[in-house]
């Protein structure tokens, strides 16, 4: 299974990396290749999350897709799965608790990292 899931992430970041190419040509200004990436990426995981979740689809075709492929196109598609799960289990305030800290906190943490990175080059 290991296998299948590695070659599904080495296709999903080679994908990942032509549509960023690919959105590039069209705009300097705007991440719209990660913006892309993210809403594929996030349809893509529902897709096949909900789609094979049941026989006859081998569980290592599920993984290689959702794990590899979605992994590797983009790790966004995870947390939205897992704001929908939240949500529709009844957690309306959980799930919008979990997008403010996982946006609020992963913005805090890249600015921590880039002054970090800075700090180490000076």
């Amino acid at each position: 299974m290991l296998l299948w899931i590695a070659l599904g992430g080495a296709a999903g970041t080679v994908a990942r990396y032509g549509v960023g190419l690919a959105a590039d040509r069209f705009t300097a200004t705007w991440p719209a290749g990660t913006l892309i990436v993210n809403i594929v990426g996030s349809f893509m995981l529902g897709l096949f999350t909900f789609w094979l979740r049941t026989p006859p689809f081998d569980p290592a075709l599920r993984a290689a897709l959702t794990i590899g492929l979605c992994g590797g196109f983009t790790t966004f598609s995870t947390f939205s799965y897992e704001t929908v799960v939240l949500a529709e289990s009844g957690g309306m305030a959980r799930a919008l608790t979990y997008v403010g800290l996982s946006v609020g906190l992963s913005v805090l943490g890249m600015m921590a990292g880039v002054a970090a990175a800075r700090a180490f080059a000076a």
